[in-house]
């Protein structure tokens, strides 16, 4: 059985979690504040922690970077809206994830699932991985294999998006909160645009990576023969 350590100090927030992932089957374990939370940690073995960013004593961020210098533990940071970093940010920090509150519980299982699993693509501070695809952020650069394949400056952010949610539906409105910004105020068709351009460098007829998921938005993963 699969344990998880919430360190979140809303009552209500520790209390729906906890019965939402007991329910899937996952060992809770909880933690009200920083302090708590991290001291916890050293003394149990855990497969996931479930990080509020905003707390007293110790914030999220410094119990995220203090876990990070001895752990590889998958994290996942859960942060209000309008605390809300960038992706890469967190990611910098040291978590692996992060979910915009309030959020939909189908969604977080399903985020904590892939991290959990995390055999087909991983983060570093310099580079994300899926499959054959690869991203050097220090450079900026995108790769298949061994190719670079040049991006524009937004294509680029895009598919790091994509990359940094792999496996996970995101919907069209994400999807402009992250790359375009929340105070995007133009055609959301956009994003089907850039979509399209990016099907057309990156796959083939062997290997399709981005997908429409009808009703709901889209996909990056791998499907061919």
């Amino acid at each position: 059985m699969k344990k998880i350590l919430v360190i979140e100090d809303d009552i209500k927030i520790r209390r729906i979690l906890q019965l939402e992932l007991e329910h899937e089957g996952y060992q809770v374990q909880e933690a009200v504040d920083g302090n708590e939370g991290f001291e916890r940690f050293t003394k149990e073995h855990f497969d996931l922690i479930l990080l509020d960013l905003m707390m007293p004593k110790v914030s999220g961020e410094e119990v995220c970077k203090k876990i990070r210098e001895i752990s590889e533990v998958p994290i996942i940071i859960l942060t209000a809206k309008e605390q809300l970093l960038s992706k890469v940010s967190l990611l910098d920090m040291g978590a692996d994830d992060y979910m915009t509150k309030p959020f939909a519980i189908e969604e977080l299982l399903a985020r904590i699932r892939v991290a959990l699993r995390n055999k087909k693509g991983y983060s570093t501070d310099n580079m994300i991985v899926y499959e054959n695809l690869r991203i050097n952020r220090e450079l900026k650069k995108f790769y298949k294999g061994d190719k670079e394949i040049p991006l524009t400056k937004k294509e680029y952010a895009l598919m790091a998006f994509f990359m940094l949610n792999r496996e996970i539906v995101v919907s069209r409105d994400k999807i402009i909160a992250d790359v375009w910004g929340f105070d995007f105020d133009g055609d959301e068709k956009i994003v089907d645009v850039y979509i399209n351009t990016l099907r057309k460098k990156i796959d083939d007829e062997r290997e399709k990576y981005i997908h429409s998921v009808r009703g709901f938005g889209y996909i990056l993963k791998k499907k061919g023969e």
